[in-house]
């Protein structure tokens, strides 16, 4: 149990992780790496009874494999975006699946788990929170990465594509556990998919604010008349066009995160196989989450629409209601404007006051009316 608690220290250090990215400094390996090294590969070590096997310089991927084969443990290698090319010599020297390295090169994949020989491959949708100051038409909420692994018994590889899901802090952290480390490559498979959903509960947090500032601004009161005027509906179909992005990633990882929790796996540790339900818990609850988003957003959309329709027939009605207060003197103007000559008002000498005073009260009469009534 210890060792499970020093797991959730290890890949949850805060409640809610940091929203913007991470601007760690680059270690010596991302700099001071071998020339025969595959220049996509961010890190690579040896981990034997869970610590790093210092080697004094940086491994290539072959040097890894042959120290593990020899005296055991199991490497641990990171890649950014590799090429056919950088990716091969390495697919080859750990017998991984062409549809695997395929799917891991050309990214864009769906979150997924599938069971090659002697090998797991999972593909996870990181996501990261795009701060704004206010939400437009055209503001990014949401930006995604991918992260696929590669689990063997002797072997942890991760693929990042995306600016977004750096790995460097969390390796650290595990460094800092050997007990935990120790487990193997199951261990450092928990800890990545833990990291990731923890990572989605911080955007689900931050869009539901997002969300929240809209719904404020629909159902406030409006400035005249108490009719809200409705927000710009392009704001509220790109923050749906976000929240489907986060759905994309969310909904298609609940199934692997299932099987890895319950279905039994030589490659995963036992004590760390029932910890993945804690993941799949906490997934799950985000996908809750999201699916109330997209239903409270198609909510507000139609009340917004509502709204804008009733503003827009409030707009008709108050112009009717004055254009039949101006039909009043239109008419009169329209009469004497015909020129009669047998009018008898047109001699008598309180004829124009007369008829000036009468369409005053006419119009007055009407617009305190129309005002009893509603319209004005």
């Amino acid at each position: 149990m210890s060792m499970i608690r020093d797991l959730r220290a290890v890949v949850r250090p805060s409640s809610r992780p940091s929203l913007r990215k991470e601007t760690s400094t680059p270690q010596p390996y991302d700099t001071t790496r071998d020339p025969a090294t595959p220049s996509a590969v961010v890190d690579c070590a040896v981990y034997r009874d869970g610590t790093r096997l210092e080697t004094g310089k940086p491994l290539t991927p072959q040097e890894a494999m042959r120290l593990v084969r020899r005296d055991g443990g199991f490497v641990w290698m990171g890649l950014h975006e590799p090429t056919e090319e950088e990716f091969a010599d390495i697919a080859g020297e750990f017998g991984l699946h062409p549809l695997a390295v395929e799917d891991a090169v050309q990214a864009h994949q769906r979150p997924k788990l599938e069971r090659y020989d002697d090998s797991l491959f999972t593909v996870f949708k990181t996501i990261h929170y795009v701060e704004h100051d206010r939400l437009t038409a055209t503001s990014e909420v949401v930006e995604t990465g991918e992260v696929m692994c590669f689990t063997g018994r002797d072997f942890f590889i991760t693929v990042r594509h995306g600016g977004q899901g750096s790995l460097r802090a969390l390796r650290h952290r595990l460094e800092a556990d050997p007990e935990l480390l120790d487990k193997g490559p199951s261990a450092v498979l928990h800890a990545i998919a833990d990291h990731v959903v923890d990572g989605y509960i911080a955007v689900a947090d931050a869009v539901q604010d997002d969300i929240d500032e809209v719904e404020i601004e629909v159902f406030s009161p409006g400035r005249k008349g108490g009719v809200s005027r409705g927000v710009d509906s392009a704001r509220i179909y790109q923050l749906k066009r976000e929240v489907l992005e986060f759905k994309r990633a969310v909904a298609p990882l609940l199934r692997p995160m299932q099987l890895l929790s319950e279905r039994p796996m030589r490659l995963i540790d036992p004590d760390i196989q029932k910890y993945f339900r804690d993941v799949a818990d906490h997934l799950a609850r985000v996908q809750e989450q999201v699916v109330g988003f997209d239903e409270l957003l198609n909510s507000i959309l139609q009340a917004n629409l509502a709204q804008a329709s009733v503003a827009q027939n409030e707009d008709m009605r108050k112009i009717t209601a004055w254009a039949a207060i101006i039909a009043v003197p239109t008419m009169v103007c329209g009469v004497y404007g015909m020129n009669f000559k047998y009018m008898p008002e047109l001699h008598w000498k309180y004829g124009y006051p007369v008829i000036m005073g009468v369409t005053a009260v006419l119009c007055l009469g009407i617009h305190r009316t129309l005002k009893r009534n509603g319209w004005l």
